[in-house]
């Protein structure tokens, strides 16, 4: 029997758990973070923190509004992340801002170092995650996922 999710009243199902895809991607969103947070947790590392370090290894220089777009967390948030990670010792941000009110972030050698084992313990949940897939599955899920993304894109930027 199909698993649906009714209105408040109880009356006419609005959508079929089983079959909904959105529904089934929050689902695999779910199961995705929780691993990660899992295998992240020896690192004592969240994914917001992990998700921080992995942008600024690509990209030195964001600034936090950046980083907090990158990590989909509010500014507010980055600003906890990027406080505690400067309290490890993981990455110096500069005293003042240079321009305006961003403060550039880069990653310290000890930062670099544990960036290096959490990307490969995030790179073991994937490789779990996608185990079950052949190459061809992996690469049209991404390109699948990828096209949802930008289809609604329109309806999350401000105008």
């Amino acid at each position: 029997m199909p698993t649906v999710c009714q209105t408040p009243d109880m009356s006419e199902p609005q959508v079929d758990l089983d079959t909904s895809v959105g529904y089934t991607l929050k689902r695999a969103a779910a199961a995705l973070r929780a691993s990660m947070d899992v295998a992240l947790r020896p690192l004592s590392l969240t994914v917001p923190q992990y998700a921080c370090l992995e942008l600024l290894g690509q990209r030195p220089g964001l600034s936090a509004a950046e980083l907090a777009r990158g990590a989909f967390v509010t500014r507010q948030s980055m600003h906890s992340v990027l406080h505690g990670l400067e309290q490890r010792g993981l990455l110096a941000r500069p005293a003042e801002a240079r321009r305006g009110r961003a403060m550039p972030s880069q990653l310290t050698p000890a930062g670099r170092e544990l960036l290096t084992a959490a990307s490969q313990a995030v790179a073991q949940v994937e490789q779990t995650m996608l185990a079950g897939l052949a190459a061809a599955e992996r690469q049209r899920l991404q390109s699948s996922l990828s096209a949802c993304a930008d289809a609604l894109r329109p309806l999350t930027e401000p105008a």
